[in-house]
């Protein structure tokens, strides 16, 4: 006689690996509600990447400024500090529009975390999964307009010199 026993009054579900039960059906509902926003933190993960990237070449420019700065004086001097001065701002910004997404990143997870602890136990989430997706919305969008913010001020404050506009290469004779 063996020590394990076969059940074979437990109905298998289709292809045989699990048994078929209300509550395994109940999980794939769970998991198929889980999927959209494990597909909003691919997205903000892709963001982020933006954010970052941006925040790098941010940085990299004051970076350079700063030998130039040093050795500048008059005119030169003050337009550099004013762009240095802008610079320092854009990485608070960028700073904020990445915490605000790395923050609904944060609440999606919880998200998903109460939609399977909803299942495992008997408690019932539904309030708090609502309200947290709707804070996860409401900072997404915070992070995308304070981004949106960054690059309109960046685009404002970037201006080509006169003199560089208007630049004739030397005649040669």
């Amino acid at each position: 006689m063996s020590r394990f026993r076969v059940h074979t009054d437990i109905m298998m579900a289709p292809g045989g690996i699990l048994p078929h039960s209300p509550a395994l059906a109940y999980l794939a509902q769970i998991i198929q509600l889980a999927v959209a926003p494990v597909f909003l933190l691919a997205g903000l993960g892709a963001f982020l990447n933006v954010c970052t990237g941006r925040l790098a070449r941010i940085v990299d420019r004051a970076r350079s400024l700063e030998t130039d700065l040093l050795a500048s004086r008059g005119k030169e001097h003050d337009r550099l500090i004013a762009e240095m001065h802008i610079l320092d701002r854009r990485i608070g910004i960028v700073n904020a529009a990445i915490f605000a997404t790395v923050l609904a990143a944060l609440i999606i997870s919880a998200v998903v975390v109460l939609l399977f602890a909803g299942f495992l136990s008997s408690y019932r989430f539904g309030t708090a999964v609502a309200l947290l997706f709707i804070a996860a919305m409401i900072s997404t969008a915070t992070g995308f307009a304070i981004f949106l913010f960054e690059t309109r001020m960046a685009t404002r404050t970037m201006r080509v010199r006169a003199h560089i506009l208007e630049h004739q290469p030397p005649e040669h004779d």
